[in-house]
């Protein structure tokens, strides 16, 4: 159950002063790449850097690095044992993603980090990250609609949640693609706050930096990978700075060459699982605007003179399916839907029934074959690779799927 406030990871981390400084990232879509430009181009301006993003991927404590490289399960394990124990005894009754929380900020300190990339878990000024209080930098990336039962209903509502991670001194870098009404309420914040400075970065190649020009233009990024760039971009570079570091623009921008984030057009090699030759797409596209992303690089990078591709779907309760999937759906595709497994230490998140997302697909006008595959996640991959018959086959829908599917292919490797 998520229940947002500071006052209990305010408690978890009392006594525990935090020794480093941050880039701290909200936003509804691109805050997981973002995050992981930034501690790639940080990592390579010698400062040592940890990261936090969630969800986890495959293992509880894959969302914290340290130096570009996984915690190790055994600092992970001692760390959060110690944190359950304070929330024990003391009686604060916190969330399995506060408890989380504040095992990676124990984990910088122990570490000593000198700067945290921190991914907000949902909304802003009330998550649980936002007890960071003196961030280098912040950053928001592409607002949307989503949780509107915890954040609102309007963009601007959403938006304005967002806006609590902006704090004084701090530069603040948005994602200019955002609505003019959303924009105008972020810069008005950041004024009224005393941001320290306030920058849209804007999809076009011309954001002031001439290496950043010419690497996007060199690496034929779509236009929200350009802004996603530049936001960390940006974001590293005034991090770098007021930690004292010189390192030049390219090196920067090179480091991202190396920067590794899974579950986003992730290319997929599946023979091992389903005899299937030809690659796979994995995405964690799982609300309308990321869905609506994905759905135009697929009908321009993917999908073969307009014919059929093999969608294997789960989404969690409480999304507009129509909406979501109204982005990616056409007339010749085969729909596999399925649904993920238990989340680990999330026993709230559960999945839509496999029917609902078929009935979704009848009514949206597809016409190719549709199946259920009910729990049985490895039965969805071999089905679909079965049916496709060497046409795309991409898997989205929602993040948590991602793991199930990552969790396959390193059980079998």
């Amino acid at each position: 159950m998520i229940q947002p406030g500071l006052a209990r990871i305010s408690r978890l981390l009392e006594y525990s002063s935090l020794t480093w400084r941050a880039v701290h990232v909200a936003g509804t879509n691109g805050k997981g790449s973002v995050c992981a430009y930034v501690s790639a181009m940080l990592h390579a301006a010698n400062i040592k850097t940890g990261r936090f993003t969630s969800p986890h991927l495959i293992d509880r404590w894959d969302c914290i690095t340290i130096e570009e490289k996984t915690i190790d399960e055994s600092r992970f394990r001692k760390a959060e044992d110690a944190v359950r124990v304070r929330n024990s005894v003391g009686e604060i009754r916190a969330s399995e993603f506060e408890l989380l929380t504040a095992t990676a900020f124990e984990l910088f300190n122990q570490e000593k980090v000198q700067v945290g990339v921190i991914e907000v878990g949902m909304g802003g000024r009330y998550d649980a990250t936002n007890i960071i209080q003196h961030p280098l930098v912040t950053v928001i990336t592409k607002i949307g609609k989503d949780h509107q039962l915890l954040l609102g209903t309007t963009i601007e509502e959403i938006a304005s949640h967002k806006a609590g991670i902006i704090k004084p001194g701090a530069a603040c870098i948005v994602d200019a693609s955002n609505p003019e009404s959303v924009l105008q309420l972020l810069e008005y914040t950041a004024r009224e706050i005393g941001a320290k400075s306030f920058r849209r970065v804007p999809s076009e190649c011309n954001q002031g930096s001439t290496d950043l020009q010419k690497y996007s233009a060199k690496d034929d990024l779509e236009p929200h990978q350009r802004i996603n760039l530049g936001l960390a971009y940006w974001a590293a570079l005034i991090a770098a700075r007021r930690m004292n570091s010189a390192v030049s623009s390219r090196a920067l921008l090179e480091a991202t060459r190396t920067s590794v984030w899974p579950g986003r057009l992730q290319t997929l090699d599946t023979k091992a699982l389903t005899g299937r030759r030809e690659p796979v797409i994995l995405d964690g596209a799982h609300n309308p605007q990321s869905a609506e992303v994905l759905g135009l690089y697929v009908r321009k990078r993917v999908r073969i003179d307009g014919g059929p591709v093999t969608w294997i779907i789960a989404v969690s309760v409480g999304k507009d399916l129509r909406d979501l999937l109204s982005h990616l759906f056409q007339p010749p595709d085969n729909i596999v839907a399925v649904e993920f497994g238990p989340v680990d230490g999330m026993p709230w998140v559960i999945p839509v029934n496999a029917e609902s997302i078929l009935e979704v697909a009848r009514n949206l006008g597809v016409e190719g074959i549709l199946d259920n595959s009910g729990k049985d996640v490895l039965r969805s991959l071999q089905f679909a690779a079965k049916i496709s018959t060497g046409n795309p086959i991409v898997i989205c829908g929602s993040l948590y799927l991602v793991s199930d599917i990552l969790r396959l292919l390193r059980d079998i490797g």
